[in-house]
């Protein structure tokens, strides 16, 4: 047996919860393996819509186990609010949904320092989503991390300890006037609350699972341009979000991997700071936003819309080893005359179509343009009832990327889900 993959090839937000719900049909386990509660998933089914932040997608799935691996960093109390949400909805959670012991803490002294180091950045933020999600990786790296396992003895004092060395820290930053009553006793409730759940080993969990014979998929958080090394650094998250991260987050052998499925939108979006190389500021943009309802699903900020980038797209490709495409939202683009699509940069005077080490300045991009199908997707239940326009759209697509496209969605619910022969 080998284990899938399913990641983002942009800037995030491509849509993975929806194809997760959608694949894990199909497994017997989905594992999370990177990320916080600064990603949101956004599923809808049954005239009901649903965000998940740290839990994995495949919860929906009465019969699957859901693993939340070593390389997410979780927040109890935003975890126990998420949890409670969809067991007051009629979803089973306990029984079928694993944490790895090795999973780092997200602390209220986490949030602070967050918003601390975005403040003293001034002009140069990175724009983060002020969950805490990079001063919980720091303590991680830095060999300062408080990790799940650590509720099970002696909690209390090892908390207060590393609490008191980020209040040195705040005061440091000369941030001091704050006051985390009230949201620690809530995240105190969070690790009551995790304790319910089966902690585990879940590096030790995963290869059993898979040397019983049992189907994995393993669901990335954000997007492959926000990785901290292969990213548009240091506009980027701090885990890695490609497909290796998926070997170092779950504790897998690279020679484990099985098919790596990358999620693309038709176009392309980024919430937050930092380059964007087809980012529209015209109309075209906004119509794009309004009519994807481009906004973030944990943060509700603006995403920033433009066309689909080819350049980045090739490179996201190679670095995590995509076998399959999956395509979102090509029904956003329903309504427009042409379609653009980037298939180079002018770096100051030079075209290259390689993505280079540094796109923060300097980057045009260079188009091709082709006549929009002008027609409604969200009706086509199959390939055949693709417009022409359409279907040269994604052949256009394949040629450049190399890559077939194994999945388009035509719309947010489950069923508008078209699977390509």
């Amino acid at each position: 047996m080998k284990v899938d993959v399913l990641l983002g090839l942009q800037w995030g937000d491509e849509g993975k919860g929806k194809v997760v719900d959608v694949l894990t049909p199909k497994y017997d386990v989905v594992a999370r393996f990177q990320g916080g509660p600064n990603a949101g998933h956004t599923l809808e089914f049954e005239g009901q819509k649903y965000v998940l932040r740290s839990i994995p997608s495949g919860i929906f799935q009465g019969d699957k186990v859901n693993i939340i691996g070593n390389g997410v960093v979780l927040a109890p109390d935003l975890f126990m609010d998420e949890a409670k949400e969809l067991e007051k909805s009629g979803h089973e959670l306990r029984s079928r949904l694993h944490i790895s012991k090795k999973a780092h803490l997200i602390m209220p002294t986490h949030r602070l320092l967050d918003a601390a180091n975005e403040a003293a950045k001034g002009k140069n933020k990175v724009g983060t989503t002020g969950k805490g999600i990079g001063p919980t990786y720091t303590d991680k790296i830095s060999r300062n991390g408080l990790r799940v396992g650590d509720i099970l003895d002696n909690f209390q004092e090892k908390y207060a300890a590393h609490k008191a060395r980020h209040e040195e820290m705040l005061r440091a930053l000369n941030y001091t006037d704050y006051d985390i009553t009230d949201i620690e006793k809530h995240w105190m409730e969070g690790i009551d609350y995790m304790r319910q759940f089966e902690l585990v080993d879940s590096e030790h969990e995963v290869n059993r699972l898979l040397k019983e014979g049992k189907s994995i998929l393993c669901e990335g958080a954000q997007g492959t341009m926000l990785d901290v090394d292969f990213g548009s650094y240091p506009f980027v998250t701090s885990s890695n979000t490609i497909c290796a991260g998926a070997c170092t987050g779950l504790g897998l052998g690279p020679n484990k991997i099985g098919e790596v499925y990358g999620i693309i939108k038709a176009y392309c979006t980024r919430v937050g700071a930092g380059p964007f190389p087809t980012e529209l500021f015209d109309e075209t943009g906004n119509q794009i936003r309004a009519i994807g309802h481009e906004y973030g699903a944990v943060t509700g900020r603006e995403r920033r819309c433009g066309w689909i980038d080819l350049v980045a797209l090739k490179y996201a490709i190679m670095v995590n080893g995509v076998t399959k495409l999956i395509m979102m939202k090509s029904d956003v683009l329903d309504g427009f005359e042409t379609i653009k699509a980037c298939v180079a940069y002018n770096q100051r005077g030079h075209i290259i179509d390689f993505f280079p080490y540094d796109i923060n300045q300097g980057i045009e991009p260079v188009y091709v343009e082709m006549p929009g199908w002008k027609q409604d997707l969200t009706k086509c239940t199959s390939e055949s009832e693709f417009p022409q326009a359409f279907k040269d759209y994604i052949e256009f697509l394949e040629q450049q990327l190399e890559t077939p496209i194994a999945i388009i969605s035509v719309g947010p619910d489950r069923e508008q889900t078209i699977e390509r022969g």
